[in-house]
């Protein structure tokens, strides 16, 4: 069973990837794995440590967090 939080976060790396014309061979070259890994990222099938999502922001040039897909969350209203 794949775990939705790791399908999420690997679609966003490929998003990431392709927008910045990235092969997947290029980009583990740059994030220093192997490009089966990389796949295997980009397919939520690895729950990678946090070691390799600093090596992926640093590949990409980005900061940790614009790895992490957006989710809209509801604004919490007080009623005072």
């Amino acid at each position: 069973m794949r775990n939705e939080k790791l399908v999420a976060f690997g679609q966003r790396v490929r998003e990431l990837r392709k927008n910045r014309g990235l092969s997947q061979e290029a980009m583990a070259a740059l994030a220093g794995v192997d490009r089966s890994y990389m796949g295997h990222i980009e397919r939520g099938e690895k729950n990678i440590t946090l070691t390799k999502i600093y090596q992926i922001s640093e590949a990409l040039g980005i900061e940790v967090a614009d790895l992490f897909p957006r989710t809209v969350t509801p604004s919490v209203s007080s009623s005072d």
